[in-house]
C-alpha cells in the first residue's frame, strides 16, 4: 500500500542508542498530537483487552550529520511543512515547560538539533531528507 503522504524522523547519527530512541518518542508525539487523522483505529487483542490506536501509516527513520539536519530543518521551514524539534539542550531538562524555553531561547538558524519529525506531502518530505539516509 502507497500513502499520498510521509511521516518521517530525522535523527543526528552520533547520538546514543538511549537517545534516538527517546528523540523518535518525542518528536513523533508532536506529528500525532496535531494531526489526529493519521491515527487508526484503537487496537484490541483476541480477549477483547483494549490498546491505544497508532499511526496508520509507517514512519520511517533516517539519520545523519549534523549538517544534513539542519539542512533538513531549513528546507522544513522553508516549505511551511510543520515539524517536531528536539535540540541538544532538551536531553538537560526534565519537564515541558524548560523544554519549551530552552527552544525558545535560540534562533532558528542556531538550533543545535538532535532530531526532528516531520509529515507532509510524500515528494516535499523526500526534498526536505535529501543527504539522509534510512536508519540503519
Amino acid at each position: 500500500m502507497t500513502f499520498p503522504t510521509k511521516i518521517a524522523v530525522l535523527l543526528r547519527d552520533d547520538l546514543a542508542v538511549w537517545q534516538r530512541l527517546n528523540v523518535t518518542a518525542f518528536v513523533v508525539s508532536g506529528i500525532a498530537g496535531t494531526q489526529p487523522e493519521l491515527l487508526g483505529a484503537d487496537y484490541a487483542d483476541a480477549d477483547g483487552t483494549p490498546y491505544l490506536p497508532m499511526f496508520g501509516q509507517p514512519v520511517l527513520v533516517f539519520e545523519g550529520g549534523p549538517a544534513v539536519l539542519a539542512a533538513a530543518h531549513a528546507r522544513a521551514v522553508q516549505r511551511g511543512l510543520a515539524c517536531a524539534v528536539f535540540t541538544e539542550e532538551l536531553f538537560k531538562t526534565g519537564n515541558d515547560e524548560d523544554n519549551r524555553a530552552a527552544v525558545r531561547a535560540v534562533a532558528s538558524a542556531e538550533l543545535n538539533l538532535a532530531g526532528m519529525a516531520v509529515h507532509g506531502p510524500k515528494n516535499a518530505v523526500d526534498k526536505i531528507l535529501k543527504g539522509a539516509r534510512l536508519h540503519g
